[in-house]
């Protein structure tokens, strides 16, 4: 259960890294897209998309350990 939430939370940030990556490809030129990911407190993440713009989300990590 606990799983298939954390997979529903990062379903929008899966989205947006497949359609930044149909643009880069459809695109004449160049494209890069980079992806960073940084630890927050209350076991979540911030994954950041970089292609042109910044995409941000914050999800679930389910870090063990962690309080």
């Amino acid at each position: 259960m606990m799983r298939n939430h954390k997979h529903m939370q990062a379903q929008p940030v899966k989205s947006k890294l497949m359609e930044l990556l149909d643009e880069v490809l459809q695109h004449d030129g160049f494209g890069e897209i980079r992806v960073e990911v940084k630890i927050l407190k209350r076991q979540q993440k911030e994954v950041i998309l970089h292609c042109g713009k910044q995409y941000r989300f914050v999800v679930d990590s389910g870090l063990p350990g962690q309080a």
